[in-house]
């Protein structure tokens, strides 16, 4: 089921846009985050610590990110809603892409915090 929702987006973008797999991927390389939070507990309290993200785990929260920002969306049948969710991706804008931002406004305020990923 899920490849053919995912197939039925492809296509919707196709219908739109030039190449689809391009779109898709420059969605996935705009919304894959630098940075992420760890909770740490030290000390009796809890911390977050921003951490860097490799390239595959940036790849697995773009792709949940979108998917989840895709399920929260009103009106239309889900390939639709992905569809427009990529479009956004690539243009750095909707959900997905406000999630990355607002991510690494959270890692950027708790820098302060960076040198406890030591322990």
């Amino acid at each position: 089921m899920a490849r053919v929702v995912v197939y039925k987006a492809l296509n919707l973008i196709a219908g739109q846009e030039k190449d689809p797999l391009e779109i898709f991927s420059l969605a996935l390389k705009n919304v894959s985050p630098k940075m992420e939070l760890k909770s740490k507990r030290i000390g009796g309290a809890n911390y977050q610590i921003p951490r860097e993200v490799s390239a595959d785990r940036g790849t697995t929260l773009a792709m949940r990110w979108i998917i989840g920002a895709s399920r929260k969306r009103k009106g239309g049948s889900m390939s639709k809603r992905l569809a427009d969710e990529i479009l956004n991706g690539s243009r750095e804008q909707g959900d997905a892409f406000k999630k990355k931002i607002d991510t690494h406004k959270m890692a950027e305020a708790n820098k302060a915090f960076a040198h406890f990923a030591r322990f």
